[in-house]
Order: structure tokens, then C-alpha cells, then sequence
């Protein structure tokens, strides 16, 4: 798991069109649509962080108390699928985004067990803030 603050890239890379930003609406299970530009953005940050093109596939709606953590903004609303390709481990990344004061956070969560779902991805992305004591 790995945050990723906007704006604070230091370098930027080339891009493969193989899948970046196909298929990327779909209907979400809470009858909500993310925002193309998020998905893209959420898109970049993976490629970012992983160099691995992606394909959105669907958004889950989870909160702190369908985890049975404490109240953190890090994994409540809308966390984002994605299918990848060309990485060693992993087929799935879970992604979305929070606000830390005036800077946005991205997280980006590889489905590595015991990685397997939206949930478990936001547990590891809190326990690394326990851990990191960077909890808020």
C-alpha cells in the first residue's frame, strides 16, 4: 500500500494506450457514477506507483463500520476496482482518495493476499497508518 499525494510527482511517465481509460463507466452498485477524470487520475497514480496499465471495473461503497476499524478518511466511500496487467503478483488494485488537510491522499492497495476485497484493502491501508502513526 502506498499514498500518493497530488501534485507531488517528481517525475512523470510515458503512458501505454493498451488499456488506460477504456470501458472506464459502469453503473455503480450505490447508483452513483464516478467522475471519469477521477478514474483517470486514479488510473495515473496506479501507473505511478506500479507501471501497470488498468481497466476500471466497478466502485464499492465501504465504511468504517463494515471493517469494525476506527472512523478514518482513509477508506470511507467509494473505493474503486481495477483489473492490471503486466504486474508479477497481483490482477486487482483497489484505489481512491482522501483528504489530509489542504492536500489530497491517494491510496492504491494491490490484491496480494490477504489482500482479496475493497474491505480488506482499506484494513491494510489503515493498519499501515497504525503502523506508520500516521492514524488519524
Amino acid at each position: 500500500m502506498v499514498n500518493y499525494s497530488a501534485g507531488k510527482s517528481t517525475t512523470e511517465t510515458q503512458r501505454s494506450p493498451r488499456l488506460h481509460r477504456e470501458n472506464q463507466t459502469k453503473t455503480l452498485p450505490t447508483n452513483k457514477t464516478l467522475a471519469k477524470e477521477y478514474i483517470a487520475r486514479l488510473q495515473d497514480v496506479i501507473w505511478q506507483l506500479n507501471q501497470c496499465e488498468s481497466k476500471y471495473v466497478e466502485s464499492v461503497e465501504v465504511s468504517q463500520t463494515t471493517v469494525g476499524l476506527p472512523k478514518s478518511p482513509v477508506g470511507d466511500g467509494e473505493i474503486a476496482v481495477f483489473e492490471i496487467c503486466d504486474h508479477p503478483q497481483a490482477k486487482r488494485a483497489y484505489a481512491w482518495s482522501y483528504r489530509a488537510g489542504n492536500n489530497t491522499r491517494f491510496v492504491v492497495v494491490l490484491e496480494i493476499p490477504p489482500i482479496t476485497s475493497p474491505q480488506t484493502a482499506v484494513e491494510a491501508a489503515i493498519a499501515a497508518q497504525i503502523l506508520n502513526r500516521t492514524f488519524h
